[in-house]
């Protein structure tokens, strides 16, 4: 048997890692700018997070969730003081799309509706529910164009007032910054006024915080900086540092109905430690905070070595080639905006400088460290990148 080839695959086989920087087989060192999608929230290997996990696989790993477990409610109790939404309840599973997916069944089953309003550019998941509300038609199988979403442009209020006043709307499911989409931010204009026209319409706001939230944008949430609260917030990625988890957090208006919702796997002990584990050092080492200073002097190196100062700023080469047309972000969420496709400034980047990052459409690079990134490896990529931009193509 071989694997089902569906990843285009760097020939690159990573196997120990160390805070932001990861190793090959043959022992090649890499900064990593991307932390596995997202994922790595505190680092590769933190000892407090590998003394954890390997304490509580050592004492029970898995029991279903027909029984108490303890560690699920520690969980909830701690991620409510650390996000301050100590109100809201919390049902884990085990990945971002699921979380996507029952957050738009809740939201059905609370307003009796089934259409969906999404932004354009938005990426949700590719399960049966989250690949509809993805604005990619690659992905969305025939069985999966059901027609119940409707996308908008991110950002244009009036075109979600004038869906919303249709009065048949179940959910807008937004990303306060968009990862897939590139790093493009919503305002705190578009939500507030959406927040508002969610509300008069009945409709269930759902913030999709699995790439921007837990900590990356310098605030818990990304919707936090634009003075929002949302009625469901779902999260993953970060939430257990690369053990598969994701989580819905609800509002109190919701009704939990027994059979409703569930899972297998979801929440259970193993990954309930490896969470716990992340907020302690989310909190033990200020990491929110250390995301917010540490990218806003990524970003402002980043203009730095562009021909001017502004976030639109153009970056040249030694040429005066124009090469860089935009700079995009909060905290540890950034896209650099080429006017060439990223692919080969990519590649020099991993097989010259021994950098990860990632990217999306053509031709946006899209870094996404690990909260614990400093200032002196922001600075070690600011050099690296700034050496890659300069050599011709």
């Amino acid at each position: 048997m071989t694997l089902f080839d569906v990843y285009p695959l760097f020939p690159i086989n990573i196997v120990r890692g160390q805070g932001c920087r990861v190793w090959d087989e043959n022992g090649t060192q890499y900064l990593d700018l991307y932390g596995g999608h997202a994922v790595i929230s505190v680092g590769h290997a933190h000892p407090h997070y590998v003394e954890a996990v390997s304490r509580q696989v050592s004492q029970l790993g898995f029991y279903s969730n027909s029984v108490v477990n303890k560690l699920q409610q520690q969980l909830a109790e701690r991620l409510g003081k650390a996000c301050g939404y100590e109100d809201y309840r919390l049902f884990l599973i085990n990945s971002g799309a699921e979380a996507n997916e029952n957050a738009l069944k809740l939201a059905s089953f609370h307003t009796g509706r089934t259409r969906v309003l999404s932004a354009q550019k938005a990426f949700h998941g590719r399960t049966s529910l989250a690949v509809e509300v993805t604005n990619n038609p690659k992905i969305i199988a025939p069985i999966n164009a059901n027609g119940h979403t409707t996308f908008l442009p991110l950002n244009d209020l009036e075109a979600w007032k004038a869906e919303l006043a249709k009065d048949d709307v179940a959910a807008c499911i937004i990303e306060c910054i968009q990862g897939v989409g590139g790093i493009q931010l919503a305002t705190a204009e578009f939500m507030q006024g959406l927040r508002a026209a969610c509300d008069e319409a009945g409709t269930v706001l759902i913030c999709d915080e699995i790439q921007c939230g837990y900590g990356r944008s310098g605030k818990f949430f990304a919707h936090q900086w634009l003075d929002v609260k949302p009625d469901i917030i779902t999260v993953a990625k970060g939430i257990a540092n690369g053990f598969p988890m994701g989580a819905v957090l609800i509002a109190p208006q919701f009704e939990a109905v027994y059979g409703q919702l569930g899972t297998t796997f979801g929440g259970n002990h193993l990954a309930c430690a490896a969470a716990l584990a992340v907020l302690d050092i989310i909190e033990g080492e200020g990491l929110v905070e250390n995301a917010r200073l540490v990218g806003d002097h990524l970003l402002s190196s980043l203009r730095s070595v562009c021909c001017g100062s502004s976030a639109t700023a153009v970056a040249c080469s030694a040429d005066n080639q124009p090469w860089i047309t935009d700079l995009r972000g909060r905290g540890l969420m950034i896209g650099i905006e080429l006017n060439v496709p990223y692919k080969e400034i990519r590649q020099r980047l991993l097989f010259d400088e021994h950098v990860f990052t990632g990217c999306a459409g053509t031709n946006v690079l899209r870094l996404l460290p690990p909260l614990c990134l400093s200032m002196a490896e922001s600075d070690e990529f600011i050099e690296k990148f700034t050496k890659t931009i300069l050599s011709p193509l």
